[in-house]
């Protein structure tokens, strides 16, 4: 049996985050206090006391998520796990649990991220939406032909599990792919309430600001494999990591595929660790034969 670690992405941050572990844990408020030294701004204020409408600014929200997971990562004893993966942001906290980034480097890798994610989705009005009970083969191809009838950006962005894909790109690519998805059949196709078009080519100047602090940044070689979001299968080299990790940012998240490979490789129970269960959720409709848990 193969014990994956799996770490949460954007919109898993909830109002008073990781509070538990400031109050209980010494080394855990020395992180805390370690990050808002590095971020250059009290982030555990806002993780705390912060409203949801605070917590959702993607420059807080990313880092939020990070800190909370890594926190709760190493809170846990003794602890080895044999694959690691995460979801979109939760690659970052993923490669720190298996020894590529450090704590201080992935958090700040994760800041100019977030910041560069920001400034992109301020330069072009765009959004992302849900489609769901419709093939992936059938969103992939409506999104195409709108691409070519219309010349906007529309992606799928987020392969979740199997019924559950996201799209991205433009207001009115996605508005217009949304009418056919329903046509097509989907069950729903719903515009989700966040800042731009994650994992679309609208996050090209993002990627550009991305990969140069990564080149920057020293990467380790790692203690346990990782499926990242656009390989979808184990990684163990740190400069395919580094490649991977940048082209994230204009490439889908193949949840999904990365899920399946997972299992493939021996996987058979998964911890999702950082705030929430959402993707405890995605592991069981992808094969509920899996054992899940929690560490949050």
């Amino acid at each position: 049996m193969k014990h994956a670690y799996i770490f949460p992405g954007q919109g898993s941050q909830f109002p008073g985050m990781g509070k538990s572990f400031y109050d209980n844990s010494a080394f855990a408020k020395k992180l805390f206090e370690q990050a808002n030294e590095i971020l250059g701004f009290r982030i555990s204020d806002i993780m705390f006391e912060g409203s949801e409408e605070d917590l959702r600014q993607t420059k807080v929200t990313q880092p939020a998520v990070f800190l909370h997971s890594v926190i709760a990562f190493k809170s846990i004893e003794n602890t080895k796990p044999d694959m690691v993966a995460g979801h979109s942001l939760g690659e970052f906290s993923a490669l720190v649990a298996n020894g590529v980034l450090s704590f201080e480097d992935g958090l700040s890798l994760v800041s100019v991220r977030a910041q560069a994610m920001q400034k992109a989705c301020e330069l072009n009005p765009s959004t992302m939406a849900a489609v769901l009970a419709l093939d992936d083969a059938k969103v992939e191809a409506i999104c195409e032909e709108v691409r070519q009838q219309t010349g906007e950006v529309v992606v799928p962005a987020n392969y979740n599990c199997p019924g559950q894909l996201v799209i991205s790109g433009s207001v009115r690519g996605v508005e217009i792919a949304c009418e056919k998805m329903k046509a097509a059949g989907a069950k729903r196709a719903l515009i989700l309430p966040v800042g731009g078009a994650f994992h679309s080519p609208l996050m090209e100047p993002a990627k550009e600001e991305l990969s140069a602090a990564i080149k920057r940044i020293t990467f380790y070689n790692p203690t346990a494999s990782i499926y990242q979001n656009v390989a979808a299968k184990a990684v163990m080299d740190k400069e395919e990591i580094k490649k991977n990790l940048i082209e994230q940012l204009t490439g889908a998240v193949r949840w999904t595929q990365s899920v399946q490979a997972m299992i493939g490789d021996g996987a058979s129970k998964f911890t999702e660790i950082g705030p929430g269960k959402v993707l405890q959720g995605l592991v069981l409709k992808i094969n509920k034969e899996m054992q899940v848990e929690g560490v949050n």
